[in-house]
């Protein structure tokens, strides 16, 4: 899946599940190793993590096909400039909030966080949770297509 435009683009993608033997437990049969490549006018990187179980994974092309419907709304930052993503998940490395929107589409913001973030963002220089986020403007058929190639992708991990 591909969000971006010619400021940054993030693209995501479900690459296995981080135990490979079905050990019994609900929960962690269900992580999913998520990969990631980002583009940025400050740098390029990549990541890969068990940040998401299988039915978050789901809420992602949720959400994308909720914002291309026009019923997400846009997310402010509070009274102290901090943003609250409209959706998260248990392991804050990825999330997702709503920073504006248009006739021909919306402004996606993909949040960064922990071993998602920039490498120049880690360890002491880390931003807090969700405040590192690269923006990305879609019209509503990308918005449509990016659901379509994740939930495309997830096929291949059904819950388990």
């Amino acid at each position: 899946m591909l969000l971006g435009d010619q400021a940054g683009s993030v693209e995501l993608c479900p690459l296995r599940y981080q135990f490979s033997a079905v050990r019994g437990d609900a929960y962690d049969d269900n992580w999913l190793v998520t990969g990631g490549s980002v583009a940025t006018p400050e740098g390029t990187w990549a990541f890969a993590d068990p940040c998401l179980l299988v039915d978050e994974a789901h809420q992602v092309s949720a959400w994308l096909r909720a914002v291309a419907a026009g019923t997400v709304t846009v997310s402010r930052p509070d009274a102290d400039g901090r943003l609250s993503p409209d959706t998260w998940f248990v392991e804050p490395v990825l999330a997702f909030s709503l920073a504006g929107r248009s006739e021909d589409g919306a402004v996606i913001r993909v949040h960064l966080s922990m071993e998602a973030a920039p490498p120049w963002q880690r360890g002491e220089n880390r931003a807090d949770i969700y405040q590192y986020f690269v923006q990305a403007q879609a019209d509503t058929p990308a918005l449509l297509r990016a659901a379509d190639q994740w939930d495309h992708a997830l096929a291949s991990f059904p819950a388990r």
